[in-house]
């Protein structure tokens, strides 16, 4: 099924969980995403696997980083759609805080967006949206 009638198929059943079955990486990492109010939130619920460090613990940064990309792309597939997933041409995270062994969100701001290419950061957090454990800066080619 192609991405377009994937995200028909959610805005249809609002169920924008529908774009994470669509991607195997997202469902291995069992993320979740709502939509309120034109927001868009990803999550990613712990998991005992996703610990790097298990002296703190705190999450593997691989993980935290591929959450945030994943975010990333799950935004563009659920706020302009397409025939197909949109490419990461660059990345660079910054890791903030140690990710505690709790659910971890991202929320994504589109810094620029033209017709071939996409600039979004994404930011990662736990328990309060101003106190991010993670931040990225993705550029994307925006595949038609």
């Amino acid at each position: 099924m192609t991405l377009a009638a994937t995200l028909a198929r959610a805005r249809s059943a609002n169920d924008w969980n529908l774009l994470v079955d669509a991607m195997p990486f997202a469902r291995f990492l069992d993320l979740r995403v709502a939509v309120e109010r034109e927001e868009f939130v990803c999550t990613l619920p712990f998991d005992p696997q996703l610990i790097g460090n298990p002296r703190l613990p705190a999450l593997h940064g691989g993980a935290t980083g591929g959450f945030l990309e994943c975010a990333g792309l799950l935004y563009l597939g659920w706020a302009r759609g397409g025939e197909r997933w949109a490419t990461t041409i660059d990345l660079q995270v910054d890791y903030l805080r140690s990710g505690q062994p709790r659910d971890t969100h991202a929320g994504v701001v589109v810094v620029k967006q033209g017709r071939r290419l996409a600039n979004l950061r994404v930011e990662a957090w736990q328990t309060r949206r101003d106190e991010p454990i993670a931040l990225a800066q993705f550029h994307f080619l925006l595949n038609e």
